[in-house]
């Protein structure tokens, strides 16, 4: 039964007789391979989407990556509403259907848009600071292409944390078996999506370069659609969780507990209110003290939203012939080399760093939540120096090579080189996101599960906001009195190293400040292995 605080309902299954038939692995199979399709959706648009801006419509370097880690924001910040939403009234099954009705809908309009009158006779010229000056983009097809794009982005906010919440919620956490099992599915779903991303920006990257920009959103939209039905073909075999006495108006009734709590903070009548309120302001603290470590994660947000976009400019400008052949590797598609390594990662973790930190610390999950996420920072710092290294190697190269001023020209660099900091970031990925996805959702009382992964998602998402922030105003200040950007369009002229340098050294703060704050938490459940 849930709770009358509607705050901190158990999730108890209704109609436990079916426990047998429903939930665990069987129901958790179907539940990551909608969200293998899902990321197949995602970015098979997010992960070339610079390409698209700085070429059909003709952005600027620095104005197409703003952008896209402003469309990256909004789609990793609006899960907070959809959370609410699914938590507080609709459910997580039914905002999963809502949303992915929503969201072949949204892609269906961007591969339409695509194929409006593309400016492909489009004249563009490079000033001397290197900025991209191009002939206007029809206006209709701007703002269809950003209806359409934000329209994805709303899609997933009930969509991305309803659905690997409904996957964990099939595990119950008080039978021990599926307990331990809930630890590896975290592993594992992550698994799925790193799988997924990678074929996805091998594949789609090739087909939006050399095929179309309308198959290449059109696809996606195919493949949500079958999303959606493997989805609805699994319901039989779901546990589904009361939502009566209270629970359906979660979020929103500890918000009117707290706020009649704070009126009557003074009056002594009303023991049973009374009472309840001091249940529920111990909820609201449980959940305030993740504060801290939600925003000591920001900086890795701002990190997590360079591989799409700067990672990606900076990749296209070396020689990515494989051997002797003529094919080149898609710039987009050397972000295959940071989901093989979380796929290698992953399993390398839940297989054999996770039985032999046991046996040093007698914790089931190996090493603490915190402790993994703090790992990942780490790797994420070490990838930031390793990417400024290369390109000043590339700025070396580029003069050397006497091409400075010509940014079509190829970088005599092989692709190799920028490969070690995809592979890193890949690793750091697979500590610190599937990591905060654990945590948060963990440490988030029983009826916000969905809020909780929302929150995880919220750290890329401001992380986003933050990147395209700090870009613009970089290359404002940078160009200010015919300066030269450090996000030139000529490349050769900018100076991404300066930047990823800048990023290293908030990332070093970052992982002090986090340090601090995560060596004085305890954790809420005191069932927790890890305390």
């Amino acid at each position: 039964m849930a709770s009358e605080s509607g705050c901190s309902a158990p999730l108890l299954p209704a109609g436990s007789s079916h426990r047998r038939a429903t939930g665990g692995w069987r129901s958790a199979l179907f539940i990551i391979w909608v969200e293998v399709a899902e990321r197949f959706a995602y970015y098979g648009i997010s992960s070339n989407l610079i390409s698209y801006l700085t070429g059909p419509l003709g952005e600027s370097t620095a104005a197409a990556a703003a952008a896209v880690n402003a469309w990256a924001g909004a789609a990793s910040m609006l899960p907070l509403l959809g959370a609410a939403v699914a938590d507080s009234w609709l459910g997580r099954y039914r905002t999963i259907v809502a949303s992915s009705v929503l969201y072949i809908a949204g892609l269906g309009m961007l591969a339409l848009s695509s194929m409006f009158s593309a400016p492909q006779t489009q004249q563009c010229t490079l000033s001397a600071g290197g900025q991209r000056a191009c002939s206007s983009s029809s206006s209709l097809q701007t703002a269809f292409f950003y209806v359409s794009l934000y329209l994805v982005a709303v899609a997933q906010s009930g969509h991305k944390p309803c659905v690997q919440a409904f996957g964990a919620d099939q595990f119950d956490t008080m039978d021990p078996r599926e307990s331990s099992s809930r630890s590896s599915f975290f592993n594992w779903w992550y698994f799925g999506i790193c799988a997924s991303a990678t074929v996805t920006i091998a594949l789609m990257s090739y087909i939006q370069d050399n095929v179309s920009w309308g198959v290449g959103f059109g696809v996606p939209c195919l493949v949500m659609m079958l999303a959606l039905a493997v989805f609805l073909f699994g319901t039989k075999t779901y546990r589904f969780y009361d939502s009566s006495n209270g629970q359906g108006a979660s979020i929103f009734a500890c918000a009117a507990v707290v706020l009649n709590a704070w009126r009557q903070r003074r009056s002594t009548e009303g023991g049973a209110l009374a009472e309840h309120n001091i249940v529920i302001l111990e909820e609201v603290r449980s959940m305030a003290k993740l504060f801290p470590i939600w925003a000591t994660c920001l900086p890795y947000g701002v990190v997590f939203a360079q591989p799409p976009t700067l990672f990606t400019k900076q990749a296209a400008t070396l020689d990515r012939r494989v051997g002797s052949s003529s094919f080149q590797v898609p710039p987009a598609a050397l972000q295959c080399f940071m989901g093989i390594s979380m796929i290698t990662c992953v399993v390398l973790y839940d297989r054999v760093l996770v039985p032999v930190a046991r046996r040093f610390t007698g914790a089931a999950s190996g090493i603490t939540m915190l402790q993994r996420i703090g790992t990942g920072m780490a790797l994420a710092l070490a990838a930031l120096v390793v990417a400024a290294l290369v390109e000043m190697t590339r700025l070396n190269t580029v003069r050397d090579a006497g091409i400075v001023d010509q940014p079509d020209a190829v970088v005599p660099m092989s692709l190799w080189w920028i490969v070690p900091q995809y592979v890193l970031l890949g690793a750091a990925d697979v500590f610190t996101m599937v990591g905060m996805q654990e945590f948060f959702y963990d440490q988030m009382p029983g009826a916000l599960k969905s809020l909780g992964l929302a929150l995880y998602l919220s750290v890329v998402g401001v992380g986003s906001f933050m990147s395209s922030f700090l870009i613009s105003v970089i290359d404002g200040v940078t160009k200010r009195d015919g300066g030269t950007s450090w996000f030139a369009d000529n490349l050769n002229l900018g100076h991404l190293d300066y930047f990823y340098l800048l990023l290293g050294a908030l990332t070093a703060l970052e992982l002090l400040a986090y340090l601090y704050f995560s060596s004085s938490y305890v954790y809420n459940r005191k069932n927790v292995d890890v305390h």
